[in-house]
């Protein structure tokens, strides 16, 4: 069995689209998603705009019964992995329950529903409390729901890793194509915390932007740089073995997982760059250099020394303004364990479509060195691409992603 692993499905939630095509247009139209927030009051806070999916009608896709038990980032979640098996034109039953396997990435559960609940049990006592509360707020729910919904009983796990789990979860799956005999694995992130309960532990986070104009308010690699805007939704992707993909008449790659690396930052002062690093390996695992590269998905943390950090590590890979570097998450706000599988799906749609979309608003600092597409996309051959993501704590991590040439090349 090749080792390669490809994309063949891709599903979207996104504050600027939902679907693949809706998302892609938006993000070369340069059009944002953040806005202020409507899923709930945000009046006391401080606050009040991020990356709200607003067209997302869970009850026009999903059947009624499922909708008591699951909280909203579980329900865009299923409906996403509908729209990537239908994409990739995976059939029930034609492969093998025992090697289809779902490994997603969660931060923080199911909060909308968390919420709910512990106001009732609050207000009207435990009889009240619904008990799919015992896993519609877990952190590992939508790989479950996932799973029992298509049948899936080959391997399954959940990531935690903040902003790296988007791509640390598809390292994890491409892992088990190529050691744990499965052949087609669902797997990104979907996330949503926007309600109270979250939004007090976004602000106290304390590197929130309290800027409250959408098109200020998040501005990485920027002189005004002063905090990321939260926002909701991801991506799920069908990922599966090119022998597999091709066992299918018409199956469409959208591209090869080529390369993953996961690195820490210590919190010792002197130790190297983590993310330089992940780089490294990254590209030393899909066996590439760094001059194959013709786009970088940056992290594009907002915040000045982090900035500053990622920026030092994307010169140091490929030289001052060696490659082109693209935040379309300016478009959505940081997703959390949805922001790092949505650039990867960003980074296959690049390819497909010869087009890296913009970062906007942003006037880029010049001390960064770095060729920042800005505004309007950048059109012509992308052939490989190189995600990277950060979590709180010092998680860092890499995926490169690739044009597919077929097996054995």
């Amino acid at each position: 069995m090749s080792a390669s692993a490809v994309v063949t499905g891709i599903g979207v939630a996104a504050p600027n689209g939902l679907g693949p095509t809706a998302f892609w247009r938006s993000s070369l139209r340069g059009s944002s998603g953040i806005r202020r927030i409507t899923r709930f009051d945000v009046s006391g806070y401080w606050g009040k705009i991020g990356g709200q999916v607003d067209d997302f009608e869970s009850s026009r896709h999903l059947q009624g019964r499922l909708l008591p038990q699951t909280d909203h980032m579980t329900r865009m979640s299923l409906v996403a992995t509908d729209w990537a098996l239908h994409m990739a034109g995976v059939k029930s039953g034609e492969i093998p329950d025992m090697q289809l396997g779902v490994v997603t990435a969660a931060t923080g559960g199911g909060y909308e529903f968390g919420q709910r609940e512990l106001a009732k049990l609050h207000h009207h006592g435990p009889d009240h409390v619904s008990a799919y509360q015992s896993f519609a707020w877990f952190y590992a729910v939508n790989t479950g729901q996932i799973s029992i919904r298509h049948g899936m009983r080959g391997p399954g796990a959940v990531v935690i890793s903040e902003q790296a789990g988007g791509l640390d979860s598809i390292g994890h799956a491409r892992r088990l194509l190529r050691d744990d005999g499965a052949r087609l694995t669902l797997t990104g992130g979907i996330d949503s915390s926007l309600c109270p309960w979250a939004w007090v532990a976004h602000q106290i986070s304390g590197s929130m932007s309290r800027n409250p104009d959408p098109r200020s308010a998040y501005l990485p690699f920027d002189g005004r740089a002063a905090g990321w805007v939260p926002g909701e939704g991801g991506a799920i992707m069908v990922l599966e073995t090119p022998e597999s993909a091709l066992e299918r008449t018409g199956a469409r790659i959208y591209g090869e997982i080529a390369g993953y690396a996961a690195t820490f930052d210590s919190k010792r002062p002197g130790r190297p760059s983590g993310l330089q690093r992940a780089i490294e390996l990254a590209l030393e695992d899909a066996g590439i250099d760094p001059a194959d590269v013709d786009v970088v998905f940056a992290d594009a943390a907002a915040d000045p020394d982090l900035d500053a950090a990622e920026a030092q590590a994307i010169t140091a890979v490929f030289g001052p303004y060696g490659v082109p570097v693209t935040a379309p998450k300016t478009m959505t706000g940081r997703l959390f364990a949805g922001g790092g599988s949505l650039d990867v799906a960003s980074a296959l749609l690049a390819t497909y479509w010869s087009a890296i979309p913009p970062t906007i608003n942003v006037t880029m600092a010049a001390e960064y060195e770095l060729d920042l597409v800005t505004e309007t996309p950048r059109y012509g051959p992308v052939r490989a691409a190189v995600v990277l993501a950060r979590g709180r704590g010092g998680f860092n991590s890499a995926i490169v992603t690739r044009e597919f040439r077929g097996v054995g090349r």
